[in-house]
């Protein structure tokens, strides 16, 4: 009979869900090398290969498929059993990981978790910022945050922002001798500040709306981002028009740096929900934080 090595376990579920021994190592705080020899005494004391290694990727084999799915679930409800053990302390504590897109990371997350981490010391927060529609079970995620139209039947969603709106702005040097678009169709016309988003296959075509119509226009210009930092100083600068979340820009409006265009074409649109799967039971530390992420209107 064969005395298992748990720990051997849990990195191999890690290496396999990671495809990946540098990343796994990074999240571990060890080396590569001793990672990599952790996993092959266990596939030495099993006599099987669970990890299919080339130069590039790591891919679990068929045997590791099957162990994977095995273990993998077992940890994670021992994880979440640990973390229940923290009802029985005086304040919750345990680590959180969500994911979430730059503006939601910014306007969302930061100020809730500044009034909330002061009184928590034992509370550990990780915010990992990615524009993809991210597989939160998958990728080992206690929630996510997307907009209220990007998620999936299975979760629980909590809404955690107001509603939303677009905003159109470029600097008054940019409308210097140029025409301000009249109509969404106009943008074409223009040298504009494209997005480009991994959940949109691409270049992001911006979205209006007016007394029903609906129009996505596939806009070109000479810069393409896939951040909000770096969209709003190309603006700024007078480098082309911005498709901005308003709140971003409503400052600047109002000192005189961006002129905003179409603004009739821009309506309010659901804000920004906390997801995560139903089947999950919620640890103290994710409890609190969900609580203190949750919007009342």
């Amino acid at each position: 009979m064969i005395t298992e090595n748990y720990d051997q376990l849990a990195l191999f579920a890690l290496v396999a869900r990671e495809r990946s021994f540098t990343r796994a190592a990074a999240k571990l705080g060890m080396s590569q090398p001793a990672l990599s020899r952790v996993i092959r005494q266990l596939e030495e004391r099993l006599g099987v290969r669970l990890l299919a290694r080339t130069t590039r990727s790591v891919s679990p084999t068929e045997a590791g498929e099957r162990l994977l799915r095995v273990v993998a679930p077992r940890f994670e409800e021992i994880n979440t059993e640990l973390a229940l053990l923290s009802a029985y302390r005086d304040k919750p504590a345990g680590k959180v990981r969500i994911t979430a897109g730059e503006h939601a990371a910014v306007t969302v997350l930061r100020p809730a978790l500044a009034r909330l981490l002061p009184d928590n010391p034992d509370l550990h927060i990780e915010i990992i910022v990615d524009y993809g529609l991210t597989d939160i079970v998958a990728e080992g995620y206690d929630a996510g945050v997307r907009l209220g139209e990007q998620l999936a039947k299975d979760m629980i969603a909590v809404r955690v922002g107001p509603d939303l709106r677009m905003a159109v702005v470029g600097s008054p040097p940019y409308f210097k001798g140029r025409p301000r678009p009249k109509t969404p169709r106009d943008l074409m016309q223009h040298n504009c500040i494209t997005i480009r988003l991994p959940t949109y296959g691409g270049i992001y075509a911006w979205e209006f709306e007016k007394k029903g119509e609906e129009l996505k226009v596939r806009v070109e210009g000479q810069l393409v981002f896939n951040n909000i930092a770096m969209r709003l100083d190309a603006a700024l600068n007078g480098l082309g028009l911005a498709y901005m979340p308003e709140d971003l820009v409503l400052e600047h409006i109002a000192s005189g740096r961006l002129v905003r265009v179409l603004a009739d074409w821009c309506p309010p649109f659901p804000g920004y929900h906390l997801y995560y799967p139903s089947r999950r039971q919620t640890s103290p530390a994710f409890t609190l934080v969900r609580d203190a992420l949750r919007h009342d209107p």
